[in-house]
């Protein structure tokens, strides 16, 4: 699965550097969208088929939070560790990782307070979203579910889920997309918190 993704992305990266028009890009998010939506629709029937899947998650209750909240914890002293590592701010490095892969909106709040952070931000997110959708496959197979989902961060919840899906079990899918969910919010509320902290 692992090799089918890796050459699938790169397929796609060499498609859109030598063969695609100008013309064709405001087209490719519509795309995105619809293709997104449809691989969320048939991990909603495979989790929809198996009636046993929202049992086990009644029984494992309050433990379905500590998923987002570890995966955030982790992320963000990883980050904060990053940060002192290259001489930088650690709660710049926390901000950067409290994006939790979200690279559409964590540079833009971060945008205002430096330009050069924002766009690290950016291409932290994008890079951690690309190492997810490759890796989740390993982790899953290797590591255990649970990790899988901590590595999608909140694209657990859209773009990794099929993924996540794929390599682990109906219950770990509805976990997957809680967990997204969770991190999701976190998003708008932990970065500023973080940018808010540089003074």
């Amino acid at each position: 699965m692992t090799v089918k993704i890796i050459l699938v992305l790169i397929a796609g990266v060499l498609t859109g550097f030598f063969f695609l028009e100008p013309s064709f890009y405001p087209i490719t998010g519509t795309l995105l969208d619809l293709g997104l939506c449809l691989l969320l629709f048939f991990v909603g029937i495979d989790i929809g088929n198996n009636k046993n899947t929202f049992l086990h998650l009644k029984k494992l209750g309050f433990k379905i939070i500590l998923v987002p909240i570890s995966a955030a914890i982790g992320g963000i002293i990883g980050g904060m560790m990053i940060a002192a590592i290259f001489g930088m701010p650690v709660f710049e490095g926390a901000a950067v990782a409290a994006g939790f892969g979200w690279y559409s909106l964590a540079p833009l709040i971060i945008a205002p307070y430096s330009a050069e952070l924002s766009t690290i931000a950016f291409l932290t997110n994008v890079f951690k979203e690309i190492f997810a959708i490759i890796f989740i496959p390993f982790v899953a197979k290797k590591i255990g579910f649970f990790e899988a989902v901590a590595m999608g961060g909140a694209t657990a919840m859209d773009t990794t889920l099929p993924i996540i899906t794929r390599n682990t079990d109906g219950e770990t899918a509805v976990v997957s997309f809680l967990s997204g969910l969770i991190m999701t919010l976190m998003v708008p509320v932990l970065v500023p918190i973080f940018i808010s902290l540089l003074g």
